[in-house]
């Protein structure tokens, strides 16, 4: 019975966070963002703005040829509705980084006021029991970050997960920004964007994903202005 009594509360809490009543994380970074992508369906972006965000990341393009068919739509009425606005592109262990590139680049506009560029780092289907080696994937996301830096003008932001960080960017690109997912903990790494919750509930999206992604900027307001 003592066991059950114990055992009780950690089971709801497991349940509250799962479907985002409760978060783990609850950062005191003043300036927060959301990333999304075409699962949060058509977005109210003044509706979502309303709610203290400053920034939108929106996901442009995937691998080599694939886009993300809400990107325009997102890209254009994000920045209508006052957010400082970035795109980001998913990294595929499939095609070569210079390919990747050249796609992001055809689909998302060089703008002065717009965000750095991010290369979404992670693992996708069978690449979650078998990463890519890193022999043969850093070489080819260095290449897409040299492409995009060239083009548009400023260091690329990479996002990771811890495993991924540690397996291809750790070591690897000190010159690049760095975007770190940890929904459980503060990242000890030299972050500039967190994103510490993937169970956020806010108003203003009717996709099939009832959850969106929340972010936080590594400093202060005036700092992030000067980003």
């Amino acid at each position: 019975m003592r066991r059950f009594v114990i055992v009780l509360p950690i089971v709801a809490c497991v349940l509250l966070w799962h479907f985002g009543v409760i978060q783990l994380n609850l950062p005191p970074q003043p300036v927060r963002g959301v990333d999304v992508s075409h699962y949060q369906g058509e977005i109210d972006w003044p509706e979502l703005a309303r709610q203290d965000i400053s920034f939108a990341y929106v996901k442009a393009t995937e691998g080599s040829g694939a886009t993300d068919d809400r990107f325009l739509y997102n890209w254009q009425n994000a920045r209508n509705a006052g957010l400082w606005v970035g795109a980001y592109h998913f990294f595929s262990y499939d095609s070569p980084g210079a390919e990747q590139a050249a796609n992001f680049i055809r689909n998302v506009p060089k703008l002065p006021d717009a965000l750095p560029p991010v290369i979404d780092v992670e693992f996708y289907g069978p690449y979650h029991r078998s990463p890519a080696d890193p022999g043969t994937a850093v070489p080819e996301i260095r290449a897409m970050a040299d492409v995009l830096r060239e083009h548009y003008g400023v260091s690329p932001m990479i996002y990771a997960t811890r495993r991924s960080y540690r397996l291809y960017i750790e070591g690897n690109f000190d010159d690049c920004r760095l975007w770190m997912r940890d929904v459980f903990a503060v990242p000890h790494e030299d972050w500039d964007f967190w994103q510490y919750t993937d169970r956020a509930r806010l108003k203003g999206y009717s996709g099939h994903e009832p959850f969106i992604d929340m972010n936080v900027f590594s400093g202060t307001r005036a700092e992030f202005e000067a980003y």
